[in-house]
């Protein structure tokens, strides 16, 4: 885990490791996995990331990928938003459009540097520091405008796919696994993550009580019983998608798309009952490690492993060079990878 404590106000943490209020003296400040590994990735793909999942929820909606800059990335909110940006192309029309107003946002983008620049000359420590988590977020930006300028006149993949509808979460969840597995396997992305949350309408499963609610089941065993059918529900399509991805073959290798994809599953919160943030349950599939066992790591503050160090095995095996991230205080021990 991440040693933190703040029940659904740490959830965020998942895949940061650090809470956004204490991110700012952090070497990648509030930055999540997901998006480390993006920066890596750079233009190789047309989208660096996709971030899947709903704006509904009990804090405002998915909060799983955080730039650098500690800012919130809107989710892909379903399936057809989805298959769109994965396979349909622009009209004419709309490409002219969009680059004008890339050029547009670029000429803003020079007017305020310049303005901020001028400003850095006056301002005290405290403020400079603000100024440069400025230019950050702008680098950011520029970034992402040389990424749609590069990728507006190169034509998406097709597919025999029909653009699917919306349905909510619950019945989407099998065609979104589906459109993640394309995304991976036309390389339109190498960076992917889905949060399921708040919007999982449990009455789509022919249950009554809500989601959210069951989680806090009091050890009552008839929650339980409808708890665990909407988790195996999740989980049973987790594995549908793991099946899925063996059966697509990696065009760079020998092997499978999932013997080249790390899958991560998990939770930010270990006990929902209790709203603890500890002790998190973990699988992970693919990327070529070792797997078939259940690994427990000690939880007590003295000796607790945490979370950050799976992350920077995971970055390491995407090909960054670093032996940090967050809370990391190595690689995770134990996690090794497949013999030849």
């Amino acid at each position: 885990d991440h040693g933190l404590k703040g029940g659904h106000f740490a959830v965020h943490t998942y895949l940061t490791g650090v809470k956004s209020s204490d991110a700012r003296g952090m070497p990648e400040g509030g930055m999540s996995v997901d998006q480390r590994a993006a920066e890596h990735v750079g233009s190789r793909t047309r989208f660096p990331s996709l971030t899947i999942g709903s704006e509904d929820g009990l804090h405002g909606g998915c909060m799983m990928s955080w730039t650098r800059t500690g800012t919130r990335i809107p989710p892909i909110p379903g399936p057809r938003e989805l298959f769109r940006e994965l396979f349909v192309d622009d009209t004419p029309a709309a490409r002219q459009a969009a680059s004008d107003r890339i050029a547009l946002r670029e000429s803003v983008l020079d007017l305020v540097q310049d303005d901020a620049r001028s400003l850095q000359q006056r301002v005290s420590r405290a403020d400079g520091q603000k100024l440069e988590e400025y230019f950050d977020a702008v680098r950011d930006v520029e970034n992402k405008l040389t990424l749609q300028r590069h990728w507006q006149t190169i034509p998406r993949p097709r597919t025999e796919l029909s653009e699917p509808t919306n349905q909510g979460l619950t019945r989407d969840l099998p065609m979104i696994y589906e459109l993640m597995a394309l995304a991976l396997q036309t390389d339109s992305t190498r960076v992917a993550t889905l949060e399921i949350g708040g919007s999982f309408v449990a009455s789509d499963l022919g249950i009554r009580q809500g989601y959210h609610g069951l989680s806090h089941h009091g050890q009552l065993p008839e929650n339980l019983e409808l708890l665990v059918q909407i988790e195996n529900y999740q989980t049973e399509h987790f594995a549908r998608f793991l099946d899925r991805l063996t059966t697509l073959r990696d065009p760079d290798s020998d092997g499978s798309l999932l013997d080249q994809t790390m899958v991560l599953f998990g939770s930010g919160m270990g006990n929902a009952n209790a709203h603890t943030n500890h002790d998190l349950p973990i699988i992970l599939a693919g990327g070529g490690f070792r797997h078939g066992e259940h690994k427990s790591y000690p939880v007590e503050a003295a000796r607790r492993v945490p979370l950050c160090n799976l992350f920077v095995s995971m970055l390491q095996r995407f090909g960054v060079e670093t032996d940090r991230f967050s809370q990391a205080t190595g690689t995770l021990n134990g996690l090794e990878l497949q013999s030849a």
